[in-house]
């Protein structure tokens, strides 16, 4: 993915994120499996150009990572080739500190990896 400068990005902070926001998380497999938002797509950050395929179809698509830099970065990518992406300010971090609901794959307590 080329360089792109977040500013360039629209980005709204993740406590604003509508409740029914379709939302495509670009961080790693344990990273997901730690927590995520339910009902989100994964597909790693370095798979998304090869998996154009498997974004889920929103208008905005939310896209979100562990603090916002790497989601960005697939934002941009996503809105320079013909997407209409939204960056989640401050990624799960923030999520997570406002209280947001999340789940894990493990059965135990989600948190943010």
């Amino acid at each position: 993915m080329g360089r792109v400068m977040p500013q360039q990005v629209p980005t709204v902070p993740a406590s604003e994120v509508p409740e029914d926001a379709v939302v495509l998380d670009v961080r790693e497999d344990d990273e997901w499996v730690a927590g995520h938002i339910d009902g989100a797509t994964h597909i790693p950050m370095g798979e998304v150009p090869a998996r154009l395929d498997d974004l889920p179809e929103a208008d905005p698509l939310y896209v979100t990572c562990r603090g916002g830099g790497r989601s960005a970065r697939v934002a941009a990518w996503l809105n320079a080739n013909g997407y209409d992406a939204v960056n989640v300010g401050g990624g799960m971090g923030e999520w997570e500190a406002a209280g947001r609901p999340m789940v894990s794959e493990t059965g135990q307590q989600p948190f943010v990896r």
